[in-house]
């Protein structure tokens, strides 16, 4: 598990393909290699990957084909700064949100506007995964913890969703300078607070949960199980 609180920016240092089957990735990254093992979890750009070598301050990354085909990873080339999360601990802060390393799908960066010390991003999202996403919900963008600003309605033709980027998230992610039109691997998880935006399987559960909460309710307070108003 992740949290989508950057703690470095890494350089690409390499990026070797096997065709379109697999990618070696080899990485400078000070912070990150400090206590690094072999097998360590660390997001790249919100991806969750496993430390295959390490030497001093670079370390090296195997990406598969499906990894390779539904994130970003692929198009990175030596030069690129990437951000970077290690794995946390069992009973660590949890400062942004709860992020798998699981990637949802890969949305473009539509709209940039600054307004004062922060910037107002709007990104497009791939229509069937647009249902997922609540407006103040959590979000991860290139392994960013994020909170949703503003969203299209689900069914909207081309769906978007909005964040805001404060300064010292423009300062220390690959986000500040992110052009327009350049392509994000996107994140979300899901909040008990907004039924409607989460997934089929969730928002059932919660439905069969909160009648049976609200019968505990009406008993505690000395109600009559079934009687009122539904």
């Amino acid at each position: 598990m992740f949290t989508g609180i950057v703690a470095e920016q890494g350089t690409v240092l390499s990026v070797e393909h096997d065709g379109e089957a697999s990618a070696t990735l080899r990485l400078m990254a000070p912070s990150t290699t400090e206590g690094l093992g072999l097998g360590g979890s660390i997001a790249v750009n919100g991806v969750c990957l496993t430390a295959t070598d390490i030497d001093g301050r670079e370390f090296s990354v195997d990406v598969m084909g499906e990894t390779l085909v539904r994130t970003t990873i692929g198009e990175l080339a030596a030069g690129d700064t990437v951000n970077l999360e290690r794995c946390v601990q069992a009973g660590g802060r949890l400062d942004g949100h709860v992020v798998q390393g699981h990637v949802d799908g890969v949305g473009q960066l539509l709209e940039r506007e600054s307004l004062g010390n922060w910037d107002r991003l709007r990104f497009g999202v791939p229509a069937p995964l647009a249902r997922y996403i609540a407006e103040k919900g959590s979000i991860a963008v290139d392994g960013v913890s994020l909170t949703v600003t503003a969203v299209s309605p689900a069914e909207a033709e081309n769906p978007w969703f909005e964040v805001g980027l404060i300064p010292t998230t423009l300062d220390e992610t690959g986000l500040g300078p992110r052009p327009r039109a350049d392509a994000s691997t996107l994140r979300w998880t899901f909040s008990r607070n907004t039924p409607s935006g989460c997934c089929p399987s969730v928002r059932r559960q919660l439905q069969a949960v909160l009648p049976s909460e609200r019968r505990t309710q009406r008993q505690h307070h000395g109600g009559t199980p079934g009687a009122g108003p539904r």
